[in-house]
């Protein structure tokens, strides 16, 4: 198939599809779902299907896993993984087509069954994608799955058409945006800042911040490897990572309650911070816990099952400052070595490339999504950064989403809701031609 130079912009004629698959393609997970124009009750997150956006392949059992199949893997020990999105782009479109095909339009396992034919699709990607990916996407779109219509946005702007955290700007009517927000989207392989303005994005004050959840789950393979080798698994330590991770409110002080400077110094460690981790052995545990630290165990006589419940051999790790010092990075990238500044810096940046007059508007309507914002603790801080970092006087308020993973495609199920909306957006390439120029 010749790759197409231009996009013809003069719709053939038809009525729209009925029906439209709202698909927020991030790096981790899809989430996607089918919206209905003219639905009289409200979109409902139950809609919404997360899928993994990945192609697995086990070690063990030699199988591959692919998209949905994922949920079936019984044994996530050493796993091989290969993810379409990079750096928040699709770079991968053989891979990401396996995925949809298994997702989508596979007639005996897709978990959403689509007519792309009798479909419209509204599909994210994040800001300040190249060109030469956005082309692609399109082309793939039309020439290989041939929706009936096609709508491609960053992800940021349909959070403006979700139901919003703060009272005093809720929306009622479907399709109708926030007038100011300014979402911080912190999710797999990065985070982004975005000013909207009904909907629109300030294209000149987004900010990117390099650090997402892949980030930190690195890092904390590399801290725990330490002492036991789990470089090989980012499902594990993945899990890890989001039972035990906290963003500290003060990071001195609980540095401070794990530290010891050897056998002799007096201090003991708090033990309302140090954790113990139960590994999972696919056999007896299926998946990783946390429990109460216990001093007296070590790692060698539990690996040798001496001292276990039970008499059960168990793998156990002790996770201290890591559960903190792990998520720092967000707010601190300079401790790895990143010449950026932290999530507040970058939201103060973008904040002031916008007018002056704005300012005041966006600090008051900072909404957080993505999944690495379910850290606890993580609003919490990011509210005290900002709040230590501008004038007394501004007014400075942070939210969560209503569901930090979903809610992007709950705005763009809202926004399809919108008949008027939709044919505006989706007309102006419904059923389009790809020409040579």
């Amino acid at each position: 198939m010749a790759r197409p130079k231009s996009v013809s912009s003069a719709p053939i004629s038809g009525d729209l599809a009925d029906k439209t698959l709202v698909l927020d393609n991030g790096a981790h997970t899809i989430k996607a779902g089918l919206a209905v124009g003219h639905a009289e009750n409200e979109p409902s997150l139950h809609d919404c299907h997360v899928i993994p956006n990945v192609i697995a392949r086990s070690q063990r059992d030699k199988r591959t896993y692919i998209g949905p199949e994922y949920s079936e893997c019984l044994d996530f020990g050493e796993l091989a993984y290969k993810r379409p999105v990079e750096k928040g782009f699709i770079v991968n479109w053989e891979g990401e087509k396996a995925i949809w095909e298994r997702s989508f339009f596979d007639k005996n396992a897709a978990v959403l069954q689509c007519v792309p034919e009798e479909t419209n699709l509204i599909l994210t990607e994040a800001p300040n994608s190249p060109t030469a990916l956005q082309r692609h996407a399109d082309e793939m779109v039309f020439e290989e799955f041939g929706f009936a219509g096609y709508y491609r946005t960053i992800a940021p702007t349909l959070n403006a058409y979700a139901p919003s955290p703060f009272p005093s700007t809720s929306i009622s009517a479907p399709g109708i945006p926030v007038e100011c927000l300014l979402v911080v989207d912190a999710g797999h392989s990065h985070t982004t800042i975005t000013p909207l303005y009904q909907g629109r994005p300030f294209q000149a004050a987004i900010r990117r911040l390099e650090v997402g959840g892949k980030t930190l789950t690195n890092q904390m393979k590399e801290l725990i490897s330490r002492t036991f080798d789990v470089h090989r698994e980012d499902h594990i330590v993945g899990e890890i990572k989001e039972d035990v991770c906290f963003v500290s409110q003060d990071f001195n002080r609980d540095l401070e309650k794990v530290w010891k400077g050897g056998r002799y110094d007096p201090r003991e460690i708090d033990a309302s911070v140090v954790v113990d981790y139960v590994l999972p052995d696919y056999e007896t545990i299926k998946r990783g816990f946390a429990r109460p630290h216990d001093p007296k165990a070590n790692l060698r006589n539990i690996m040798l099952g001496i001292g276990t419940e039970g008499g059960r051999r168990e793998h156990v790790l002790t996770i201290g400052n890591e559960r903190f010092v792990v998520p720092e990075l967000l707010f601190r990238p300079s401790d790895i070595g990143m010449q950026q500044d932290g999530i507040c810096g970058t939201i103060l940046q973008a904040i002031n490339a916008l007018p002056e007059v704005l300012r005041q508007a966006y600090l008051a309507n900072i909404v957080v999504v993505g999944g690495t914002s379910k850290l606890p603790g993580f609003v919490e801080r990011l509210e005290a950064g900002l709040r230590g970092m501008v004038d007394v006087d501004l007014v400075v308020r942070v939210a969560r989403a209503g569901d930090l993973v979903k809610n992007v495609w709950l705005g763009g199920a809202r926004m399809a809701q919108n008949e008027e909306l939709v044919k505006s957006l989706l007309g102006i390439l419904h059923k389009a031609r790809y020409i040579e120029t």
